[in-house]
């Protein structure tokens, strides 16, 4: 992960050497600037994550600066400013346009280094907060024990170490977004910005500028892609950006550069891009809507996240999970699921996927009474009449016949080994399988033996 990069503006020549030397030796990026015109120049560079401010200088003072920076909205940059002449009135203008602290020189080069890591630390946890407050997200990782769901874990761990650009496919509601922050925080960039765009939510118009930032009338706003900086840029439904941003996108992969709007000057970066589209990006490409090229750099590292109904043996853990999650977090009553109920959502085609099953679980805790959830309560959230059950409820009813017939394979056969207690011999010998052709069947079905037998002691 890059280092903390922190801006220092002073005017005096052997404080602007003896503090980047410092910081440096902390393992800190530095840049200097002498007085204000340089520190406006250093700031078009490149966004600091810091910034060490002397208010008097001889063009601009630093009390102008701040204005300047907070004039478009709060500072999102911590910044700390340096006076030898300060009074309490100027400590109090400098707090008030947002400064983090204010330090008298002489610097004690103790207190500094001390001032500057804990600013660093305030601004990591407020945006944490932020983040958990605007995007929480409840599951720190795909919830399951599925096969489908086991490897998708283990494929996100492979990659995550890897800085290219990822490409995350999937129905909408599948978690494509829980599976890019599970990745950003299997990486080493998990300490760094993880910054979530959604192409429907950008400003039209202004789309490039949010995304890109700015340069007008000699004030910068930075976009997402310089707030992400060092960290991961999550961009949703990609294929909804048109043409001529993703010519942009296409410039950052290929030269970890990009131009503001409205800048003259190129703007170095270091992002991973990871992408995620809920339609066949093939088909797009074809019809001339998505650029071929960065097609091909994004999808040098696919992630499909499956649909629930391909995995639907994690039901279950999943309605257990919200249950917990809504009963903890929104004091919500916790209600149960009854053994046919939960059939009955394991054999449900889940449209809307995971986000579905979450919104289901929230409704009945919040409309429903009693401590059970049943058939009947249950079709009624799903907007269906309630019905008999029938052949047609049956695990896999709604498949091809091959997935079918594995489908009730795999839960047939850990019925019968958890009745068995986990006897394979049992199994054999109940189902009149001869005990070799049961356990290549079980490898193939990716039953685990030992978990089932574990699960019946307990």
């Amino acid at each position: 992960m890059s280092p903390d990069y922190i801006l220092v503006v002073d005017d005096e020549p052997d404080i602007r050497s003896l503090v980047k030397e410092i910081l440096e030796d902390e393992g800190f990026a530095v840049s200097v600037a002498e007085n204000g015109e340089q520190c406006r120049h250093a700031w078009r560079t490149r966004r600091p994550d810091l910034v060490l401010l002397d208010i008097w200088m001889p063009d601009v003072d630093g009390i102008t600066l701040l204005k300047e920076w907070t004039e478009d909205g709060g500072l999102d940059i911590p910044v700390i400013m340096m006076s030898g002449h300060g009074s309490v009135e100027t400590a109090v203008e400098a707090t008030r346009l947002g400064a983090y602290d204010f330090i008298e020189k002489p610097l004690s080069l103790a207190k500094l280094l001390l001032t500057v890591r804990r600013a660093l630390e305030a601004t990591s946890l407020q945006r944490e907060n932020i983040r958990l407050r605007h995007h929480a997200q409840p599951i720190s990782e795909p919830i399951g024990k599925s096969v489908s769901t086991q490897r998708l874990r283990e494929q996100v761990k492979r990659i995550a170490h890897h800085n290219t650009s990822v490409l995350i496919t999937g129905e909408s509601g599948s978690g494509k977004e829980l599976v890019a922050r599970y990745l950003h925080a299997n990486s080493n960039r998990s300490e760094a910005p993880f910054i979530a765009v959604g192409v429907a939510g950008l400003g039209g118009g202004n789309a490039a500028t949010e995304l890109f930032g700015g340069e007008k009338d000699g004030k910068v706003h930075f976009g997402y892609l310089e707030q992400a900086h060092a960290g991961t840029l999550f961009v949703k439904e990609i294929a909804d950006i048109d043409l001529n941003l993703q010519a942009r996108f296409l410039g950052v992969i290929n030269h970890h550069a990009f131009s503001r709007v409205g800048g003259l000057e190129p703007v170095a970066t270091d992002v991973r891009i990871v992408a995620a589209a809920s339609c066949n990006l093939d088909d797009e490409v074809r019809a001339g809507r998505f650029r071929e090229d960065l097609y091909y750099h994004l999808n040098v590292v696919p992630i499909r996240v499956p649909p629930l109904r391909e995995h639907y043996e994690d039901v279950p853990e999943l309605l257990d999970f919200y249950v917990n999650n809504f009963a903890a977090q929104e004091g919500l009553p916790y209600r149960r699921f009854t053994v046919a109920a939960q059939n009955r959502l394991r054999s449900y085609s889940w449209p809307g996927n995971v986000r579905e099953l979450k919104n289901l679980v929230q409704r009945l805790l919040i409309l429903g009474n009693g401590g059970d959830i049943g058939i009947d309560e249950l079709e009624g959230a799903l907007g269906m009449p309630p019905r008999l059950a029938t052949y047609d409820t049956l695990p896999g009813f709604n498949l091809p016949l091959r997935e079918a017939r594995e489908q009730f394979e795999r839960a047939y056969l850990k019925y019968q080994l958890r009745e068995a207690g986990g006897s394979v011999s049992k199994v054999a010998s109940k189902i009149n399988v001869e005990r070799t052709h049961l356990y290549r069947k079980l490898r193939l079905l990716g039953i685990d033996v030992k978990a089932i037998g574990e699960n019946k002691r307990q």
